[in-house]
């Protein structure tokens, strides 16, 4: 279990405990909050008049904006390091799950045609078989994109035809 503190009516803080503890918010929503007009906040974090802010296009060197993308872009680096160093399979999972939800996708090219723009060739592997030459056999590190842009290209094995 977890703790939160919270400030009571006469300014005191009190602890609380909770049944969660993992609170996930979407990059997305962090943008959109990064994006919102400051007029109509309350100090609680409440927008007047309700809870929904209405959706503003982002502005060009918008300084909230810039900084939320840059701590979204760290935190994703930052993640990608854990995943590679994880040595639990359910931690790995969770993490590249987590990854998922925020739009950056693993990448793992097996069976496709290997493409030196998008893969990094780790090795070969003989095949008779001319149908198999120059697919990806398997993937030897896993490679993410964050909505289409490459991040960490795949290192592959490919299939490579056998002289004979």
């Amino acid at each position: 279990m977890a703790s939160w503190f919270k400030r009571d009516k006469d300014g005191a803080t009190t602890a609380e405990t909770i049944e969660d503890s993992t609170i996930e918010v979407k990059a997305s929503v962090i943008a959109d909050a990064a994006r919102a007009p400051r007029a109509g906040i309350a100090a609680d974090g409440l927008v007047s008049g309700g809870d929904f802010v209405p959706e503003v296009p982002p502005q060009p060197g918008n300084p909230g904006l810039d900084q939320a993308l840059a701590e979204r872009k760290s935190l994703v680096q930052l993640c990608l390091y854990a995943l590679d160093r994880a040595r639990s399979a359910g931690v790995a999972e969770r993490l590249e799950e987590g990854l998922a939800g925020v739009g950056v996708t693993a990448l793992r090219p097996d069976g496709v045609r290997f493409d030196p723009a998008f893969h990094e060739a780790g090795g070969t592997v003989s095949t008779t078989d001319e149908a198999l030459d120059g697919l990806v056999a398997e993937t030897e590190v896993v490679g993410f994109s964050d909505r289409g842009e490459i991040l960490r290209a795949p290192i592959v094995t490919v299939y490579s035809k056998a002289a004979q």
